[in-house]
């Protein structure tokens, strides 16, 4: 290492730094794609607050399952929507560790409602990231729960349509309703102000499972420019004039 490299890293000119909980392992995620960034903030939070060897991630099926190649904490993968489950379980026999899930739109406005809905009612005391990209991203963008209307998918090209169709869940809003819940929020993280009110509620929402404060739920509002058929910059565009309509930004409850 040279005098210049050396003098480049000192912590006094460090401006940022990999988090150590983040691993090596190149991001898979199409060029675009929400998760990688929503990873890092985890890993950030988690590395911020000396929790790695005490945290224990859910996941089921769907892009979500590969954040265990991402964030270096202890993972249980779950059956398709059974996250909430299974979180609970692990978090009332392990009740001093640190408890998150995270799942996608399709996995937990859909299949999984039941189980998230009710985990969120009994105030079970762990974090759950939701990221709602209005469509199943890997299995072919079919429309989801989420999915807005007039807004085309693999399974409807002409466009979502209510009265056939039926109409798009808030399940964020749901949740708010539960009194279980204590924090449910909606971010998102396309661009660098979205990306810090992102972090924030997340480690809001940590540190309210070291108080017991029962269940916070963050909704992450993403891309999927894959399954939109748009480029990145166009799908962001998109997110920001369709999405934050019908799911607009910020926290819902905060006790």
């Amino acid at each position: 290492m040279t005098e210049v490299e050396k003098v480049i890293i000192s912590p006094e000119n460090l401006v940022y730094s990999k988090p150590s909980v983040l691993t090596d392992n190149v991001m898979h995620y199409c060029p675009g794609c929400s998760h990688g960034t929503i990873h890092k903030l985890i890993a950030e939070v988690i590395d911020e607050m000396g929790i790695q060897e005490e945290t224990i991630g859910v996941t089921p099926v769907g892009c979500s399952v590969f954040a265990y190649n991402y964030i270096d904490v202890d993972w249980q993968e779950a059956a398709h929507g059974r996250a909430p489950a299974l979180a609970t379980a692990i978090k009332r026999l392990l009740p001093e560790k640190y408890v998150f899930s995270y799942q996608g739109d399709g996995d937990l406005a859909a299949i999984g409602t039941g189980e998230a809905i009710h985990a969120c009612n009994r105030g079970e005391n762990i974090v759950m990231v939701f990221v709602n990209n209005g469509i199943y991203g890997m299995t072919g963008g079919q429309m989801a729960p989420t999915t807005l209307p007039g807004m085309p998918s693999s399974t409807c090209p002409a466009g979502r349509d209510a009265g056939r169709d039926g109409h798009p869940i808030r399940i964020t809003e749901i949740m708010a309703q539960l009194p279980g819940t204590s924090f449910v929020t909606r971010q998102a993280v396309h661009t660098a102000a979205a990306v810090r009110k992102t972090k924030k509620a997340l480690k809001k929402a940590f540190e309210n499972q070291t108080a017991g404060k029962g269940t916070s739920f963050i909704e992450v509002v993403s891309t999927c420019n894959s399954g939109w058929k748009m480029t990145p910059v166009k799908a962001n565009e998109w997110m920001e004039e369709h999405m934050f309509a019908y799911y607009p930004l910020g926290d819902v409850k905060d006790l």
